[in-house]
């Protein structure tokens, strides 16, 4: 039986893919898996036997990845899960950036005497005309889950779209309609566009992205989308281009003191996943990838270790090994074997950068004697005989 705490909201469909004999609250002192949402984890939260953190959801910020690597904790996320809500919101933002609908309902409210309010409202109509997005340039950096369905429904409101990601999975290529240009580079990319959408993760490479070199080289007027994350773009040079009107207005949905009342920026309140129908398939995904580590070993949407998947064995005789990725290191795990005089019977091995992971499935005795002696290997960080608890 598992322990699994929950931080935040986790939608009870997804709870519903854990096992019900596995004890799932809000204060396991020492889980073996984390299922969690927006909360910040750190590293002292983890305990002596987490195995697993499950992000409901795409971002990794607040979860100290290199720590858990380091300790072989293997952190999910849920790519896609979100992609059709945010897509959706990156719609409207276009929309409402364009035709300035909210600014057109404020000024309509704000009007004190209410007699001829319709005629009134004829005279304000002229103050907040804006561009039909139907025959603009739409650029879209990064062409992930979300990046083709905005792709697609760009195509479908009549846009023409270009898009630049140099690192396009071959599956998300295959979503991408024809119609869609690509972008050799994003100096290229934003020198042709009217509407600007950034999808990307918060990296290294990635953060400010959105800055002054890259702004002198966009199309005077460009309205810029943000729904990625925060520090994707620097606040002070976007803030200088809206000011100069190289920016013509802002849609994000992060909120920053620095932006919220500037006449050319809307601010949403971090609501790119916040449908029902998102939070359940974020859930359940990350639940259900919780669940099938612990039970089979095999790893899907992994952030710090490399997917891999094996058949699972009813009879529980698998050992899975995360380890770092060096020379040898699967004749000195194949040599433990033998030295106990087990058979490996099918085995999968993957890598990621600088780690590795190895699934075994045996013809023999898999015991604690076995994971002792390859846990001695220098290199191997973690070692898990499945079914032995």
């Amino acid at each position: 039986m598992y322990k699994i705490r929950k931080h935040d909201k986790i939608a009870e469909i997804g709870l519903n893919e854990l096992p019900s004999t596995w004890n799932c609250s809000t204060d396991e002192k020492n889980p073996d898996g984390i299922i969690l949402r927006s909360h910040k984890l750190q590293a002292s939260e983890f305990g002596g036997s987490l195995l697993a953190v499950g992000r409901a959801g795409a971002g990794v910020n607040n979860i100290p990845v290199a720590d858990c690597t380091q300790k072989g904790i293997v952190v999910f996320n849920t790519p896609g899960a979100n992609a059709n809500a945010v897509k959706e919101l990156t719609v409207a933002a276009l929309l409402l950036s364009s035709r300035r609908l909210v600014e057109s309902v404020a000024a309509l409210k704000a009007i004190s005497d209410r007699a001829d309010l319709d005629k009134k409202a004829e005279k304000l109509k002229g103050d907040f005309a804006g561009p039909e997005l139907a025959g603009k340039t739409l650029g879209i950096v990064g062409l992930g889950a979300i990046g083709v369905l905005v792709s697609q429904a760009a195509v479908g409101l009549d846009m023409k779209v270009i898009g630049y990601d140099p690192g396009i999975s071959v599956q998300n290529a295959w979503n991408i309609p024809r119609e869609v240009k690509q972008a050799t580079s994003l100096e290229s990319l934003v020198a042709e566009c009217d509407y600007l959408t950034v999808h990307v993760p918060l990296v290294d490479a990635t953060k400010n992205l959105i800055n002054a070199g890259l702004i002198a080289k966009m199309k005077a007027g460009l309205r810029l989308v943000n729904l990625s994350r925060a520090e994707i773009m620097s606040v002070p040079d976007v803030l200088d281009a809206l000011e100069g009107g190289k920016i013509a207005s802002l849609a994000t949905d992060f909120a920053d003191a620095r932006l919220l009342d500037h006449p050319k920026v809307l601010t949403f309140p971090h609501m790119g996943a916040s449908t029902p129908e998102a939070e359940d398939n974020c859930a359940v995904l990350a639940c259900a990838q919780v669940r099938d580590y612990l039970l089979t070993g095999n790893i899907r949407n992994s952030v710090n270790f490399p997917n891999a998947y094996l058949e699972p064995k009813a009879d529980g005789k698998r050992v899975a090994i995360l380890h770092k990725n060096v020379p040898k290191m699967l004749a000195t795990i194949s040599e433990v074997f033998g030295s106990h005089n087990l058979n490996i019977a099918d085995m999968v091995n993957a890598s990621k950068g600088e780690v590795a992971y190895t699934m075994l499935d045996v013809d023999g005795n898999a015991d604690a004697a076995l994971a002792e002696k390859l846990g001695q290997i220098a290199g191997v960080m973690k070692v898990r005989v499945l079914g032995a608890r």
